[in-house]
C-alpha cells in the first residue's frame, strides 16, 4: 500500500486481522486520509466507520453511540437451549416457562457461556468476564459455581450435556447436546 504511513499500515493490518480471526468488535477508523481510495479500503476491510481529521469530538461520539445503539439492536436478547430459554433482558431463566432462580455470578457465567457456545473458556476467562479484575477467586470457586448451575439445568450433573469440563482447560456451553433430553 504504497504512500501510507507506518501507523496507517498498521490500522489497516490490525483491522484486516481482526477480522481474519472472526471477532465481531466495532470499529471506527480515525486518520487524516480523506481520498475515497482511502476510505473505501478502510471500510472494504472490515471497518464500520471512518472518520477523518479534522473532526469534531461531538461528531466522534454521536457516531460511536449511532454504532453501538445498531450493535444492540442486532444482539440477541434470548437464548434458548433445550427446554431452557435465558433472557438477557429480563435476567431470567426459565425452564418450560417456569423460572430458576440464580444467583448473580450463576446468571454471569451462563449468559458468557451462551454468548460464546460452543467455545473453549479458560478459567482466567470466566474469571475476568463475570468477576472481573478488582476481586480475588480462585479457579475452584468458578468450578463451585459451575457445579451448582449444573444442579439447575443438567438432567444429570455428574454426566453433563451443556456445560462440558474441557480438561486442564475449563470449560465449554454446548446449547445442543450430542445426547437426547
Amino acid at each position: 500500500m504504497p504512500g501510507r504511513s507506518v501507523v496507517e499500515e498498521r490500522m489497516l493490518r490490525i483491522c484486516r486481522l481482526i477480522r481474519d480471526e472472526g471477532l465481531d468488535v466495532p470499529i471506527i477508523m480515525l486518520t487524516a486520509k480523506g481520498q475515497e481510495q482511502d476510505i473505501l479500503l478502510g471500510l472494504n476491510l472490515g471497518a464500520d466507520d471512518y472518520v477523518t481529521k479534522p473532526f469534531s469530538i461531538k461528531e466522534l461520539l454521536a457516531r460511536t453511540n449511532a454504532l453501538l445503539r445498531r450493535r444492540r439492536q442486532h444482539e440477541a436478547q434470548q437464548f434458548k437451549f433445550g427446554r431452557f430459554v435465558l433472557d438477557l433482558e429480563s435476567r431470567k431463566l426459565s425452564q418450560d416457562g417456569a423460572e430458576i432462580a440464580l444467583t448473580p455470578k450463576e446468571f454471569g457465567v451462563l449468559a458468557f457461556f451462551v454468548k460464546r457456545a460452543g467455545c473453549a473458556l479458560t478459567r482466567e476467562e470466566i474469571l475476568k468476564r463475570v468477576w472481573g479484575y478488582d476481586i480475588l477467586v480462585t479457579n475452584r470457586s468458578i468450578d463451585r459455581c459451575i457445579t451448582t448451575l449444573r444442579t439447575k439445568i443438567e438432567s444429570d450433573p455428574g454426566s453433563p450435556k451443556y456445560i462440558v469440563t474441557i480438561r486442564d482447560i475449563g470449560y465449554r456451553f454446548e446449547p445442543t447436546p450430542s445426547r437426547a433430553d
